[in-house]
């Protein structure tokens, strides 16, 4: 089975989100998605409690998504990846934006993750195609055809409104005071 791995900050959840899972899935890129909301990042500020983050994300869990609240400590992608590859016979599948392509070679043991099929996001104003051929890797899969949702977290987090927000992480966001 082809389980795609998607790693985030989610904060919070959002449509844009949700969407690329969808399509992930709706297209036969994958045949699940792992969502991994994580702990914490070395230039994230502010973040919900985890525990809120993964609530949030429940709320979006099918027999075809699921979310991870086991692997949200590691601090580097390729470490969590090595895990995941441990717990799951799956093929594996990393799922990140058009923009980490640009500096993927700066990520933490990248070379490893090449070892990885890695699915890139396309956004409509970054040339993939130029930026993961000095890669040298075949593992990479371009979704082309997506049509990418521009969905700032940190706009979400300002202006919090059902705009880019499922009424439900409305609610939770609301009824828990988050982002205040």
């Amino acid at each position: 089975m082809r389980l795609g791995i998607y790693i985030g900050s989610f904060n919070p959840v959002h449509k844009g989100h949700i969407d690329v899972v969808n399509y992930l899935i709706d297209n036969d890129y994958v045949d699940k998605v792992l969502i991994v909301p994580t702990l914490g990042y070395w230039d994230k500020q502010d973040l919900a409690p985890i525990s809120d983050r993964i609530n949030m994300l429940k709320f979006f869990e099918t027999d075809k998504i699921k979310i991870d609240e086991e692997h949200n400590s590691y601090p580097y992608t390729y470490l969590l990846m090595r895990a995941l590859s441990k717990d799951y016979m799956d093929e594996l599948y990393l799922i990140i934006g058009a923009d980490n392509v640009i500096d993927f070679d700066k990520w933490k043991e990248y070379q490893e993750l090449l070892q990885y099929k890695i699915i890139v996001m396309n956004r409509d104003d970054i040339d993939i195609d130029s930026y993961i051929e000095k890669y040298h890797s075949n593992n990479f899969i371009v979704a082309k055809g997506y049509k990418y949702i521009d969905i700032s977290s940190s706009e979400i987090r300002k202006h919090i409104s059902s705009k880019y927000l499922d009424r439900k992480v409305l609610k939770y966001i609301k009824d828990n005071h988050l982002y205040r």
